[in-house]
C-alpha cells in the first residue's frame, strides 16, 4: 500500500510538472512572411510556404506551442496582415482572442542576393555536376514578434544566412523545404533560406524560452552585424 501511494503522489508530481511546463511555452503564431527583396526565386505562394517552413523549426524545438496555420487563416486574412505586414493594436488582441496564440511571429525578406563566379570545366557523374562554378547566396530576414494582448513589438531582429556551392548541382531526391521552395532545396538559396529560418528559431528559442547567457550572444552578433552593415555602405 505504502509502495502503491509512493508511485501514485509521484505519478502527480511528474502530472503537475508536465503541465507547468506546457504552461510556460509561449503560444505562437507565424504570419505569412512579406517581401521587400529582388530575390528571383520569390513567388506568389512563397511567403505562405516560408511561414510553414519557420513553424516546422519552431515546433520541433519543443520550446513552444505553436498554433496551426489553418487556425490563424481566417483571422489573418480577414485583418489583412499576409499582405500588409502590419499589426495595429486592436487587430492584434482580435488574433489573439480568436486564435489562441499569444505572440504573432510575422518575418519579411529584406535582402537576397546571388553571386555566380568562375566559368566551365566541370565534371559529370549519374546526374550530378561537379566543378566549375562557384554560387554564392545571402538572405536577410527582418523578424518582428507582437504581443497579441497590447500590440506592442516585444522583439525585433535582423537575422541573416549565408551559402556557398562550388558548382554542386544535382538532380537526386528534393525535400524538406516548403511547396515552390522544394526545388531549391540543393541550391545556395535554399541552404540560405534555411539556414536563415534555423538562426530565427534559435533567436526566437533564446529571447522567449531560455532567456539565458545567449541574450548577450546575440547582442554580440547583432552589434557584429550592424557593423558589418556600416562597412558594406559606400557614400562618394
Amino acid at each position: 500500500m505504502k509502495r502503491f501511494t509512493a508511485v501514485f503522489f509521484s505519478f502527480c508530481i511528474l502530472l503537475t510538472a508536465s503541465a507547468a511546463l506546457a504552461a510556460s511555452k509561449p503560444s505562437v503564431g507565424v504570419a505569412e512572411f512579406t517581401n521587400d527583396s529582388s530575390a528571383a526565386w520569390w513567388y506568389s505562394g512563397a511567403g505562405r510556404d516560408l511561414s510553414s517552413m519557420l513553424t516546422n523549426e519552431l515546433t520541433s524545438t519543443e520550446k513552444f506551442k505553436v498554433v496551426e496555420r489553418s487556425k490563424l487563416e481566417h483571422v489573418l486574412s480577414e485583418q489583412d496582415l499576409a499582405a500588409s505586414g502590419r499589426v495595429a493594436k486592436g487587430t492584434a488582441a482580435k488574433v489573439g482572442k480568436l486564435t489562441g496564440a499569444q505572440y504573432l511571429i510575422m518575418g519579411t525578406v529584406s535582402s537576397y542576393q546571388e553571386n555566380t563566379a568562375g566559368g566551365g570545366g566541370g565534371l559529370n557523374f549519374h546526374g550530378f555536376s561537379v566543378g566549375g562554378k562557384k554560387n554564392d547566396a545571402y538572405i536577410a530576414i527582418d523578424l518582428r514578434v507582437v504581443d497579441t494582448t497590447t500590440g506592442e513589438v516585444s522583439f525585433t531582429r535582423t537575422v541573416e544566412a549565408k551559402s556557398t556551392s562550388y558548382g554542386v548541382h544535382g538532380s537526386g531526391y528534393v525535400g524538406g523545404m516548403s511547396g515552390g521552395l522544394g526545388k531549391y532545396e540543393n541550391t545556395p538559396a535554399g541552404k540560405a533560406i534555411r539556414g536563415c529560418l534555423i538562426e530565427a528559431t534559435d533567436y526566437l528559442g533564446c529571447v522567449m524560452v531560455d532567456k539565458d547567457s545567449c541574450i548577450e550572444d546575440y547582442k554580440a552578433k547583432e552589434t557584429k552585424r550592424r557593423e558589418n552593415t556600416k562597412k558594406s555602405i559606400k557614400i562618394e
